[in-house]
């Protein structure tokens, strides 16, 4: 097995081979650069380069334009030229074992996880919640637990959540304060979460991890693809899925110390998608993950214009880097650029602010993790030219690959079993019946009433009958109205109230109460 990733030569006239060590696979890192300088590029030929020494990886596909890693690359003169400037010899052309990924079920076989999976942490933190919404929250999958109702989408969520308010005192009785500004402030923060295509990602089948993390026959890593055009637009639910998948590979992935190679490889392109404008909690949460992943063998990179892009404190964990072209037609852009070359070992034979600014396409300077960890000396480096095709595939060649996916078999058809939304349907649909059914047995119970009140024509014939004044008459005729529709009233009104099986229950005592003495 190999011990290194060969990105690409440095040194002078590039005839040093600058490569990655493959135990310092995990450390993370950063790919960086402006547009147009082959930040896609770079990531495609270290995606392969894993993936040949058996390490699964995942990448975000953003603007769509790695698919072509399922075919082989076509040869080309200028790729050989520069394989032999930089010592690496023949090049062979060939395709990735790649399956494709879509949150939306289109461009690929669908990713989903449940709520419960997700976890009121978790869930919390992307909602941005307050401490009392996310104690509601807890309340929910607490009740969930002991009542047996499984929250595996945003329906089940908000079937519960209106229990919740429907048994307010109840449920602030025995989990503490549960009120009605923070059901419907979740609620709220639900619906933004379902605007930006969160219910397609809700549900099950749920994605199994290890379904990432497998090898080809060959032995070659599998490079998982997600289709990110579309979720780019919706930058909230990428935190979610991110968050979610690092947080699942951290649960389940065992302690490996130091290890021959990464479990795992992420790459996340256009990373400043996922930081612009995310609230502290969340950027703590990825820069948390970030540090803890690292030991369970899950190595990441953030593919980003500028180093700025990504939080100070992630950033400085990120061992591993390629830096492209750096712009800097403006003050602002010559600080980042002077940040950039800061976070660099110099390298005494050029000048390392000059190189980032000057580097062609297909050029970086880089820094690699060397022997004990220690970062290596800035080198610029020719970057090696990729074995896949480069851009994206055509839409029968992905169609072909999905089908020959034994993924889609497990992943494509959606199911929706027994869970909190069908169960508290059920349970309001008997209440309803109960309901009912003592509605009817009210009616009935009034009915047999009026037939032994002063207006019945018996009770009548018995006024007529006795020697009473006509004044005393219509005195009693007024009491026994009177009493007669203070007692439907109270009927009926209980009668409509009884939405609960406590509802029934009262009415029922209420009802033997009226009628025992008949």
């Amino acid at each position: 097995m190999a011990e290194s990733l060969f990105i690409g030569g440095g040194g002078e006239n590039y005839a040093v081979a600058e490569e990655l060590l493959l135990k310092y696979g995990n450390r993370h890192g950063l790919i960086a650069g402006a547009t147009g300088t082959g930040k896609t590029i770079t990531m495609q030929i270290m995606a392969e380069e894993f993936s040949r020494a058996g390490v699964p990886v995942f990448l975000t596909d953003v603007k769509g334009d790695v698919g072509g890693m399922a075919v082989a690359g076509t040869p080309r003169d200028s790729f050989q030229r520069r394989a032999d400037q930089i010592g690496l010899g023949p090049l062979s052309y060939e395709a990735m074992p790649v399956t494709f990924w879509d949150l939306f079920g289109q461009m690929g076989h669908p990713v989903r996880t449940t709520i419960a999976d997700m976890g009121p942490l978790l869930l919390s933190r992307v909602l941005e919640l307050t401490e009392a919404q996310e104690g509601v929250i807890n309340v929910a999958f607490r009740l969930s637990d002991e009542e047996g109702w499984p929250i595996l989408d945003l329906d089940d969520l908000r079937a519960m959540l209106g229990f919740l308010g429907e048994n307010q005192r109840e449920m602030s009785e025995k989990y503490g304060n549960v009120t009605t500004a923070s059901i419907g402030a979740i609620q709220r923060r639900l619906l933004v979460l379902e605007n930006q295509g969160a219910a397609n990602f809700f549900g099950e089948p749920a994605l199994a991890i290890s379904d990432l993390i497998r090898t080809s026959s060959e032995g070659r890593g599998q490079v998982n693809i997600l289709h990110a055009a579309r979720l780019m637009e919706t930058p909230r639910l990428y935190a979610t899925f991110m968050l979610w998948l690092m947080s699942e590979l951290f649960e389940e992935l065992p302690e490996v110390g130091d290890a021959e190679k990464p479990k795992m490889v992420f790459f996340f392109d256009e990373a400043h998608l996922l930081f612009d404008g995310a609230p502290k909690a969340l950027v703590d949460k990825v820069e948390q993950v970030a540090r803890l992943i690292r030991s369970k063998g899950v190595g990441i990179y953030f593919i980003t214009q500028d180093p700025d892009d990504v939080p100070e404190d992630v950033l400085g964990q990120l061992g591993n880097r390629v830096q492209h072209a750096l712009r800097a037609f403006t003050a602002r852009d010559q600080q980042a650029l002077r940040r950039a070359a800061q976070t660099y070992r110099p390298n005494p034979r050029f000048d390392t602010e000059a190189a980032i600014r000057e580097v062609g396409v297909g050029e970086a300077v880089t820094s690699f993790l060397e022997a004990k960890g220690v970062p290596g000396i800035v080198e610029r480096t020719l970057i090696r030219p990729p074995a896949s095709a480069m851009g994206p595939c055509d839409e029968g060649t992905r169609r072909q690959v999905i089908a020959a996916s034994p993924m889609g078999r497990k992943y494509d058809t959606p199911v929706d079993r027994d869970s909190a939304h069908e169960m508290l349907a059920r349970r309001a649909g008997k209440a309803a019946e109960e309901a009912g059914r003592a509605e009817e047995q009210a009616d009935e119970g009034f009915t047999r009433a009026r037939r032994y009140s002063p207006n019945s024509s018996r009770s009548r014939r018995v006024n007529e009958e006795a020697p009473t004044s006509r004044s005393s008459s219509r005195s009693s005729s007024s009491r026994s109205s009177r009493s007669d529709s203070v007692t439907e009233a109270f009927t009926k009104s209980m009668a409509r109230s009884i939405g609960t099986r406590a509802g029934s229950a009262i009415v029922r005592g209420v009802l033997g109460s009226l009628f025992r003495g008949r």
